[in-house]
């Protein structure tokens, strides 16, 4: 699609209107249901444009974490003292630098409040904890360490809490019909019970102005046909993020230039090229999730070392900060290292993601020859795995702050994981939002009429990531947005 088919038409250019509501909602993901529910509530008619042929997004077909806490109702259930205080000290710490502080404070301190909205809707979390290093759940447990809370060095700045809130599901089947399916099912059911009307296989290309540059419609084509949308209170914006624009990710964001990780190739950034259009202001654009393609449970009982041996990340933490730091700090260059009991015993537990225990590369009976195998600088590796050895002898990790659950020195034979190149990602940056999703413009003020949530905006993270983040804080601001639009 070219620039200029992102350019807003005038109202008065319309002859004809296709379809009419109060509020109309582009994208139905975990965003745009969330902001039709409370626009339907709010005694707005609701109409939501689904490019694909259901409702879902990527939402649907992710693992389903939310990120909640400051006390829910599951957290205290299970034995798990939390604050709204205590996870913005995490939230801020982690998901930096350049972190929205109004935007997490009220996220923190409305956490409570939106854990019970998604269960009054529906929404199942199942009262077990899941305690295992792991990038999910593998079974149906509601309750995990999803953002390296109980890991250092955030263990130390702010009290660790497990926020990762997961939909109790049936029939699992990871990446089809897991968590995030269940988070959106009984949401898509409370819309549809209010009378919020879905058009599906219909793709949003231009925003439409009245003469005083007010929002009041979308012109889509649904099957070459143009189609144009009336919103008498207000447009919301939901349809995504932009890892699958090639050339806004070569602009904004290139570390991710040909690893993208999006559930879904509709991620192309139509949104934010729409607002833009209209003087729309972006943040974070360059900020990205970085998934890294390895099992937390034998990163756990090995040591991570990059491209000069050297170790550079407690492997104890949230995969994703391993991801980003692997791929945006050390030349995506990582290595686990780990002997050949620590593999077998990894191996025997049980996995969300047994798919990444591949084999090791190299194998060896001393650490030297491991560190020739692999070409190494030659005393690098050996350098590494003497200091830790060391310090493991006593139970410790004073350089990186593995917690002494799982350290222990690594013995032979030894061997070593090739885990080069094993990221890919999405994007976390978008239009630049108020705490009530309106769209500002370059000029700071709101755009009138429009407004947006989900991962086409720059939500509660700046930087860093948590697991739960994004399906968190776009459901909670896809409700702000509903509100807004609704009292226009």
């Amino acid at each position: 699609m070219t620039t200029a088919a992102f350019r807003p038409l005038r109202a008065a250019e319309i002859t004809a209107w296709d379809h009419e509501a109060d509020v109309v909602v582009a994208g139905y993901g975990i965003a745009g249901v969330s902001a039709a529910i409370e626009a339907a509530r709010a005694g707005a008619d609701v109409l939501i444009l689904e490019r694909t042929g259901g409702w879902g997004g990527a939402a649907a077909l992710s693992g389903g974490i939310v990120y909640l806490g400051g006390g829910t109702p599951l957290q205290r259930e299970l034995g798990f003292e939390d604050t709204p205080e205590n996870m913005k000290t995490f939230m801020l710490a982690a998901l930096g630098p350049g972190a929205d502080e109004a935007k997490i404070s009220d996220y923190c301190d409305g956490s409570v409040e939106h854990y019970r909205w998604l269960t009054d809707n529906g929404v199942v979390f199942k009262s077990a904890f899941w305690g295992e290093p792991g990038w999910e759940i593998p079974g149906d447990e509601g309750l995990m360490y999803s953002g390296g809370e109980n890991s250092a060095p955030f263990n130390e700045i702010a009290t660790p809490a497990p926020r990762g809130h997961v939909p109790q599901m049936s029939n699992k089947r990871t990446g089809e019909q897991g968590g995030g399916y269940m988070l959106m099912k009984p949401l898509a059911e409370v819309a549809e019970s209010l009378g919020v009307t879905p058009v599906f296989d219909i793709r949003v290309q231009r925003l439409i102005v009245d003469d005083a540059d007010r929002v009041v419609g979308i012109a889509a084509k649904k099957f070459g046909d143009e189609v144009f949308v009336r919103a008498r209170r207000g447009v919301v914006l939901t349809t995504g993020s932009f890892a699958y624009n090639d050339a806004m990710v070569a602009s904004f964001a290139p570390q991710l230039i040909g690893r993208p990780a999006a559930a879904i190739e509709e991620h192309d950034g139509c949104s934010i090229r729409m607002a833009q259009a209209l003087g729309a202001d972006l943040a974070h654009m360059g900020a990205t999730e970085v998934a890294f393609f390895a099992d937390p449970q034998l990163m756990a009982r090995g040591i991570l070392v990059n491209g000069r041996g050297q170790r550079y990340v407690p492997e104890d933490t949230y995969p994703g900060r391993v991801g980003q730091l692997t791929l945006l700090r050390n030349d995506n260059q990582a290595y686990l290292v780990i002997d050949e009991a620590s593999y077998e015993e990894g191996c025997a537990t049980t996995s969300s993601t047994p798919y990444f225990r591949f084999p090791p590369k190299w194998a060896a009976e001393t650490v030297a020859e491991l560190e020739s195998d692999m070409g190494l600088p030659e005393g690098t590796l050996q350098a590494t795995v003497e200091v830790y050895n060391r310090h493991a002898a006593a139970g410790t990790d004073p350089v990186l702050g593995k917690k002494p659950e799982w350290v222990r020195p690594i013995g032979t034979p030894v061997a070593a994981l090739d885990l080069r190149n094993c990221t890919a990602g999405f994007t976390l940056g978008g239009l630049h939002t108020t705490v009530n999703s309106e769209v500002l413009h370059v000029s700071g003020e709101p755009i009138p009429g429009l407004y947006a949530a989900g991962r086409c905006t720059s939500g509660v993270c700046a930087g860093g990531y948590a697991s739960g983040t994004s399906l968190g804080d776009s459901s909670f601001f896809g409700r702000r947005a509903g509100i807004a639009a609704a009292a226009n």
